[in-house]
């Protein structure tokens, strides 16, 4: 039997393949994390930093096909479809549509609210444990609303929360004023959500968990795989400098997973990516407290030690066409009477990112292939906010510990690669 010199081997260096391999590790395995790019130069670098436990819905509604038309037409749309991209979107389209039908719209909404109610505590057990506890803060966010007709959908929305046991407040608009007086007259009022955070520096917290990852023995390597074969004892990664052999393999390099998994397991999964932009202002501090989401213009704003993070805006265009940054400037006209005083844009940054989604909106965490093969990928918007429940899941199913059987996880179910 030949001796690998890797027990697993992580492919991404994203977030969620940072903190499961420092978990990894932490077990006292033999860890080597593989990846073209930097830890944390993908969409772990430009996300918006909030974590999202409140968005226990799919990524999309029946609505979608309503706004087929414009998505193909509006550039700038909050949702766009590349109209070059259609023929190889509408089969993803479809299963999303079937999905939102009454059994498998149930089961999505119970997978996400078992990653999301567990995932606060996970990430607060996993900052404690690299002692950087203050890199996020607990402070709630805001979802608001300038047009007294936009009233009742917020209120429709506020009860399906509810319905959900989704912690939320309703603010009036004396309440918004007097917590972000910043904030423009003309906001009527908006959903609080107590139980959701915000990291200052996303990126920060991936490289601290990168110096944590190395201290306890894991290797990165800055390849890119572009291959493998499972064998009696494990598994073969071909990179451009040669083969890298591990007992396991953990696929974990989001939009760009499909193919690897296929690879190795035969599954085509249905794996796509929402395009996602953001717009860095360094010279915009203490505008507000805490994440805002505005419900009519659909993009959220992040304060951060680096200035105001303006993010949102999906695209579906796929892995090659080059960026559209027109949409990442598009997200100052849209903050543009949100506040007392327009942003301002000196030294801004754009910057786009892959979302890997999958048509159900639910994450594939599973092993598989006699466990030679474990997968964590397909968290859609939601990967900071289900990063750290994630990576205790993949050590769960590496190496079960009595504090794994001690803690509540939601159990593999329903991400399973076989229910494709």
């Amino acid at each position: 039997m030949p001796n690998n010199p890797h027990d697993i081997a992580v492919v991404g260096a994203g977030i969620i393949g940072v903190a499961s391999a420092l978990r990894l590790a932490r077990q006292g395995l033999r860890v080597v994390v593989i990846d073209p790019q930097e830890p944390g130069h993908g969409a772990s670098f430009g996300n918006a930093g909030h974590l999202a436990t409140e968005q226990v819905f799919p990524i999309a509604d029946r609505s979608i096909l309503k706004r087929l038309p414009a998505m193909l037409m509006d550039p700038m749309g909050p949702l766009r479809l590349d109209w070059k991209y259609l023929p190889r979107a509408l089969p993803w389209f479809a299963r999303l549509l079937l999905n939102l039908r009454s059994a498998p719209f149930q089961r999505t909404v119970a997978g996400l609210r078992a990653l999301n109610e567990s995932s606060l505590d996970a990430w607060h057990h996993l900052l404690k444990d690299i002692e950087r506890p203050e890199l996020l803060k607990m402070e709630g966010s805001l979802l608001v609303f300038e047009r007294p007709d936009s009233r009742p959908a917020l209120e429709a929305l506020q009860r399906r929360m509810q319905q959900q046991q989704v912690p939320v407040d309703w603010w009036k608009a004396g309440a918004v004023r007097e917590t972000a007086p910043q904030l423009s007259e003309q906001i009527q009022g908006g959903l609080f959500f107590p139980n959701t955070g915000h990291f200052i520096d996303p990126y920060r917290v991936v490289r601290e968990l990168v110096e944590a990852a190395k201290a306890s023995g894991v290797q990165f390597v800055k390849q890119a795989v572009q291959g493998g074969q499972l064998h009696e004892h494990g598994v073969s990664l071909m990179t451009g400098t040669g083969t890298l052999s591990a007992r396991q393999v953990l696929i974990a390099c989001g939009a760009h997973s499909a193919k690897l998994t296929a690879a190795l397991t035969g599954i085509k999964v249905p794996l796509d990516t929402e395009r996602g932009y953001h717009l860095m202002l360094p010279h915009e501090h203490n505008r507000l407290p805490f994440p805002v989401t505005s419900l009519e213009r659909k993009f959220i704003m992040t304060p951060m030690s680096d200035g105001l993070r303006l993010a949102g805006t999906v695209e579906f265009a796929g892995l090659d066409a080059p960026p559209t940054m027109a949409r990442a400037w598009q997200l100052h006209r849209l903050s543009q009477g949100l506040f007392r005083e327009d942003l301002s844009v000196e030294a801004a940054t754009p910057w786009m990112g892959f979302r890997p989604s999958l048509p159900d909106s639910l994450p594939v965490i599973d092993r598989v292939c006699d466990g030679k093969v474990l997968l964590a990928f397909g968290h859609q918007h939601l990967g900071l906010t289900q990063a750290a429940v994630t990576a205790e899941m993949v050590g769960g199913m590496v190496l079960p510990s009595a504090q794994d059987t001690a803690r509540i996880l939601p159990g593999r179910e329903p991400y399973r690669l076989d229910r494709f």
